[in-house]
C-alpha cells in the first residue's frame, strides 16, 4: 500500500451554484494526504509509561488524601479553617450529606464526594472507593503504590526535560514559533468550528499547552511531592521555604493533580473529535496521516490520478 494518496477527480461531478458561475479555466486547489513518522519509539514508550504511572499516582494519591481530606496553607494544619475539606455532615433533615468546602463555600456532593457508595452502603470517605488504589481504606498500601509509580515517573520526566532542552530538534517540536503564536486566534476559531488541520507539526495552542504541562505542572508535582517528605525537609529545607511550608506544598500538589486531570480530559476530547484512529496510530506506531495543499493552484485538467 503506498504511503500517500493523491487527489482523485470525481467522475460524475454534480452541478452546484458555485460551479455554474465559475469559469471552466479557473484553477482549483486540490489536497492530498500521506503518512509521516511523527513520534519515535522512545517518545511513544515515554508517553504510555507515564500514562500508566499517572493513573497509579492519581488513584493512590486520592487514597492518601482520604486519610486526612483537608488542605491548608502554611506550615501547620489549621484544623478549624481548612482551605479545602471533603467530608460528611448532618443536613437540616438530620440525614448525612457529603459536602465539599472551598474557601468558605459549601457544595452538596452526596453520592460522589464526602459520602459515597461502598459495597452497597453510603459511607463517609472523601473520594469514592472506585477512584482510589487500593479501594479499601489502606493508607500504607496507598503510599506504597504512590512511591512505586513516583520513582518511575520522576526520573523519566527529568530525563525527558533535559533531552528537550539539549536537543535542537526536540526544542523545535515543543516550543512554538512566532508564526504559530500569531496563528493562535485563527486556531481557536477553527477548533470552535471543529475544523482540525492534520499537519506534520503541532499548532501553537498544542505547543503552549505541552510547555505548560512539561515545564510547569510536572516539575511542580515532583517538587511539592518531595517537600512533603520529612527527610527531604531535613536535607533541603529551601524547598519547604520555597512553597511556603509543607501544608502549602500539599495543597499545591493537589491543585497540580487536578490541573493534570483537566488536561487529560481536554486532551482525550480533542483526540476523539479530531480523528481517533489517526491520533491513536501516531502514538502506537508513530505514523500520522497529514493533509497537504500544493504550493500553488492546480487546474483540474492538469491533475492526474
Amino acid at each position: 500500500m503506498p504511503s500517500g494518496i493523491g487527489p482523485v477527480a470525481n467522475p460524475n461531478p454534480k452541478p452546484n451554484a458555485d460551479s455554474s458561475s465559475r469559469p471552466a479555466s479557473e484553477p482549483e486547489v486540490l489536497e492530498s494526504s500521506r503518512l509521516i513518522k511523527r513520534h519515535s519509539l522512545g517518545t511513544r514508550l515515554w508517553h504510555w509509561t507515564n500514562f500508566l504511572c499517572l493513573i497509579v499516582l492519581l488513584m493512590s494519591g486520592l487514597q492518601i488524601f482520604n486519610a486526612h481530606p483537608a488542605l491548608y496553607w502554611g506550615e501547620q494544619s489549621g484544623f478549624s479553617d481548612p482551605f479545602i475539606a471533603i467530608h460528611a455532615q448532618a443536613g437540616n433533615d438530620g440525614e448525612q450529606r457529603g459536602v465539599v468546602r472551598v474557601a468558605g463555600y459549601t457544595l452538596d456532593t452526596t453520592g460522589v464526594l464526602g459520602l459515597s457508595d461502598d459495597n452497597g452502603q453510603l459511607r463517609q470517605r472523601a473520594f469514592p472507593r472506585w477512584a482510589t488504589l487500593p479501594g479499601d481504606k489502606w493508607l500504607t498500601m496507598g503510599r506504597n503504590w504512590h512511591f512505586l509509580a513516583g520513582w518511575i515517573f520522576a526520573p523519566s520526566v527529568v530525563a525527558y526535560l533535559l533531552y528537550t532542552v539539549i536537543s535542537r530538534h526536540r526544542r523545535g517540536s515543543i516550543f512554538p514559533t512566532r508564526r504559530q503564536l500569531r496563528a493562535i486566534p485563527r486556531t481557536i476559531v477553527d477548533h470552535a468550528r471543529f475544523r482540525f488541520h492534520h499537519e506534520a507539526d503541532y499548532n501553537g495552542i498544542q505547543k503552549l499547552t505541552y510547555v505548560l504541562v512539561l515545564f510547569v505542572l510536572l516539575p511542580m508535582m515532583i517538587l511539592t511531592g518531595l517537600t512533603m517528605s520529612p527527610s527531604i525537609n531535613a536535607a533541603w529545607p529551601l524547598l519547604t521555604e520555597l512553597f511556603g511550608g509543607r501544608q502549602s506544598a500539599r495543597t499545591l500538589h493537589f491543585i497540580c493533580a487536578l490541573s493534570l486531570v483537566g488536561f487529560f480530559f481536554v486532551h482525550i476530547a480533542l483526540v476523539l473529535v479530531s480523528g481517533v484512529f489517526n491520533n491513536l496510530r501516531s502514538m502506537v506506531t508513530g505514523r500520522y496521516r497529514i493533509t497537504e495543499r500544493p504550493a500553488g493552484p492546480v487546474n483540474r485538467e492538469d491533475s492526474h490520478e
